[in-house]
Parts: structure tokens; sequence; C-alpha cells
């Protein structure tokens, strides 16, 4: 009689379960953003124009916003739930408990709130106010954690970073996740509708890379995706008091703000090396008391 096959089997591509991992998810990635795409920057784009330009709500606008909401920004978090639903059948409530997992609560706290108080006061030396009031920032940062934070952080820092992590050495891990996160976005240059249009695709790819350092840190300090998630959704709420584009993808900059930038990135480093030194030193130990 014919063994019947195990979904596993049906859906592995390699061996490594680790890597069988990686490369559905990045091919998940791809497939929708493709879709997303096509939809909304070949097909429905002028429906999103006219909309900037007068207003005025239409059926090929809502579409276009529905689309942008389910596939564009939660592309990340899509990918991980169809790999957790379909692929791997681990279901969804595996994949929660990734996300909110956090073994070291008062450090994930703590770490995260540097990095948030960091970039925080980045904005306060060199940003430019947009006129909104402050309280714009706290409901801004409730919407961002579930629609961007854990949207997009699900996949970043919560399959691709670590395996990559467990294949490269550090730090082409982070390098090559900037990359891929940065390429990712650069359908927003191409928007005339995105508020990244005509901005310095440069000066954002720099602030990416020191962002992707920075959630490479705060991960392997704490192992929390949510930390993550919410450091990245306190940045993008920044813009929703200051200047973004002047903020985050100006380029060259002025000499303060690169030495800032620097003083972020050497920062996310150094938190980096010394867990990683920590992990080694425990390591050690455990084999010596074995």
């Amino acid at each position: 009689m014919k063994k019947k096959r195990t979904p596993a089997k049906i859906f592995s591509i390699t061996k490594d379960a680790g890597l069988n991992r990686l490369i559905w998810y990045l091919m998940l990635v791809v497939l929708l953003s493709a879709f997303c795409f096509i939809t909304l920057h070949v097909w429905l784009l002028p429906y999103s124009a006219a909309y900037s330009a007068n207003g005025v709500i239409t059926p090929g606008y809502l579409l276009y916003a529905v689309i942008g909401i389910l596939f564009s920004t939660p592309g990340p978090f899509v990918a991980v739930l169809i790999l957790s639903l379909f692929i791997e059948r681990t279901g969804l409530k595996h994949m929660m408990h990734n996300i909110f997992r956090t073994e070291n609560k008062p450090a994930a706290i703590l770490i995260t709130s540097f990095f948030c108080l960091m970039a925080l006061a980045y904005a306060l030396l060199f940003g430019k106010p947009n006129g909104s009031p402050w309280y714009m920032f706290i409901l801004g940062l409730i919407v961002m954690i579930p629609f961007v934070g854990i949207a997009e952080e699900t996949g970043w820092r919560g399959i691709l970073q670590p395996e990559l992590d467990k294949r490269l050495p550090f730090p082409f891990s982070v390098i090559l996740t900037a990359a891929i996160w940065c390429v990712w976005h650069f359908d927003a240059w191409i928007d005339p509708t995105s508020r990244h249009y005509n901005d310095s695709f440069i000066g954002f790819a720099i602030t990416i890379l020191i962002w992707s350092f920075a959630m490479a840190a705060i991960y392997k300090a704490t192992g929390s995706v949510f930390a993550c998630a919410f450091y990245h959704a306190f940045i993008d709420s920044i813009g929703a008091v200051y200047d973004w584009n002047s903020l985050f993808d100006s380029f060259p900059g002025s000499v303060s703000v690169n030495v800032f930038r620097a003083i972020w990135l050497v920062s996310s480093i150094g938190l980096w090396v010394l867990c990683s030194h920590m992990e080694h030193k425990d390591s050690k130990a455990l084999s010596g008391h074995d």
C-alpha cells in the first residue's frame, strides 16, 4: 500500500526546516508584492491619484484602499499567516504566540524604550513639526502597532532576520535584511500619491539600514518580535507630528544629523555584540558544567 505523504513533506523544498521556511516566506512576499504592484500601481493608481486631487471617494479608490490595507503593508504578516496555516500547518495560535513571546519582559521594556528615546531625541533635535497636535502621535501609535509594526515585523524580524543569522555572519545578515526590506518599499517611490514620492531613495536606504541594525539588536537582546514591532510603530508614529521626508529621507543631511545617525548605528551594533558575547559566555559556562 502506498504511504500517504504528510503536509510537511508535500510542501518541503529542502531537508533544512529553517531554510525551507525562509524560502517559502521570501517566495510568498514576492508573490504578494507582485500582486500589489500590478493592482495598486498599474491598474488602480489613477483612482488614487484622482482622490488625492479632488478628495472624491470612488469605487476604484475603495478597492485601491482595501487591497492596500489587506495585502500591501501587511504583506509580511500575510506571508507568515499563509506559511503557518497552509504550508507548515502549525496554526494561528502558534503564530501569534511567536509574535508576542517575550522571555525577559523587563529587559525588553528597557531596551526598546532606549531605542524609542533615541528616535524621539532625533526628531526633537532635527525634525520639523508639521503642525499636528501631539495627541496625533499617541493615536498614530495605537494604529501603527497592529497595522505597521506587527504587520511588517512578523516577517522581517520574525523569520527573515533570525534565519539569515543562522547562515550569515553579523553584520551581513542585517545588511541583507535591510536590502530586502528596502527593495520591498521601492514602489512607494514610483507612486505619486505616496509620501515618499520624489524623496531621496538613498536617504531612506540609510535610514532603513540604521533601523535594521537597531531592530536586530532589539531582537538579539529580547527575542521578542513584538518589541521590534513596537519600535517600528513608534518611529512611524513620529511622522504624525513631524515632517517625515525631511527627517528620515533627507540626503546627504547635515553634519549633526549624520553624527546622530552614527551614534544610533554604533549603539545598535554595540548592543548586538554585547548580547552575542554574553550568549557565548553562557554557552561556555553550560558546556563546562556538563
